[in-house]
C-alpha cells in the first residue's frame, strides 16, 4: 500500500521517518537478547530496523488507518507483534516476554508524558533511546539553574542518567517538521530510588517549583516548611534557595532529612 494512502495526521503528532542512517542511530545498540518496546511504529519504517536486530519487538499503534501499512512492513516477521492501543493507556505490565528496551520516532504530541510514564511505570526498561523535537530532548537533560531546568528535568533525571545523542534535520521525516529534532538515550538508574521514595521526592519538587519566583521552602506545604530552611542548611544548601537551584540528588536529600525530622 502507498504512504500516502495514510498520510500522516497533525493531530496524532506524526512525522514519519524515512532516512535509513538516522533509523539505525536510532536503533544502536540493539541485541539479539533484547525485547523492544516501540511506540507509534506508524509505517513501520524503524520497526523493521529493530525487527532484524532484537529478539522480540512490542510495537504499540493508535492510528488505525497505519495498521494495514504497518502490517505489510512487517507481518512476514514472527518476532513482530502489533498492538492497536493508546500508549498513553496501555497496560505495559501485561507484556510478555518483558521489555528491556524502548526505542521510537515518539509522536511530538505525546512524547513528553510518555517518557516519563515508561520511567515511572515499566521499571523493566533499562534503557529508552528515542527521537523527540529537539526542545524536549533539552528540557530532559538541562542542568540546574538554566531556564530549561524545572519538575520535568528534576523527575526523569532521577530516574534515568539522559544523554542527547544526535541532532536530527527535519528532512529525515514524512512530513518535516518546523524544528529540529534529537535522538536521546536515557539509561536506566538502578538502586538509587524505590518506587515509594521516588514518589515522595516527586511531590516535594511538584511543591518546590509550583512558583518558581518563591524561595523553595515558601512553597512547601506548612507541615515541613517550618524545617526546610534549617535542613537546607544543614545539607550545605542555601536556606533561600530556589528550586531550579537544586539538583534532582540535593532533592533526594532533602526529602530524607525532612522524612526522618517528620
Amino acid at each position: 500500500m502507498s504512504s500516502r494512502a495514510n498520510p500522516p495526521k497533525k493531530r496524532l503528532g506524526q512525522h514519519f521517518l524515512t532516512d535509513p542512517n538516522t533509523a539505525r542511530i536510532v536503533a544502536a545498540g540493539m541485541t539479539e537478547e533484547d525485547v523492544v518496546l516501540e511506540i507509534g511504529p506508524g509505517r513501520g519504517f524503524l520497526t523493521a530496523l529493530l525487527a532484524q536486530r532484537a529478539r522480540l519487538v512490542h510495537a504499540v499503534e493508535l492510528d488505525p488507518d497505519v495498521l494495514a501499512t504497518l502490517h505489510g512492513a512487517v507481518g512476514d516477521l514472527d518476532n513482530v507483534v502489533v498492538y492497536e492501543a493508546d500508549a498513553l493507556r496501555f497496560d505495559y505490565g501485561a507484556l510478555a516476554p518483558a521489555p528491556n528496551k524502548f526505542v521510537a520516532n515518539l509522536p511530538y504530541n505525546v512524547a513528553s508524558p510518555l517518557v516519563l510514564r515508561l520511567l515511572e511505570e515499566v521499571w523493566d526498561l533499562d534503557s529508552l533511546r528515542f527521537m523527540v523535537q529537539l526542545e524536549v530532548a533539552r528540557r530532559m537533560a538541562a542542568s540546574r539553574g538554566t531556564k530549561d531546568y524545572a519538575v520535568y528535568a528534576v523527575l526523569v533525571q532521577l530516574l534515568a542518567e539522559v544523554k542527547i545523542v544526535h541532532r536530527v534535520s527535519p528532512n529525515v521525516f514524512d512530513p518535516p517538521p518546523r524544528v529540529y529534532s534529537a535522538v536521546v538515550e536515557l539509561g536506566r538508574r538502578r538502586g538509587a530510588l524505590e518506587p515509594e521514595e521516588y514518589r515522595g521526592v516527586k511531590d516535594l519538587v511538584l511543591a518546590a517549583f509550583a512558583s518558581r519566583r518563591k524561595r523553595l521552602v515558601n512553597n512547601l506545604p506548612g507541615d515541613v516548611r517550618g524545617n526546610a530552611s534549617r535542613t537546607l542548611a544543614s545539607l550545605g544548601l542555601d536556606p533561600g534557595a530556589r528550586a531550579e537551584e537544586l539538583s534532582p540528588e540535593d532533592f533526594v536529600a532533602l526529602y530524607r532529612e525532612l522524612s526522618e525530622g517528620a
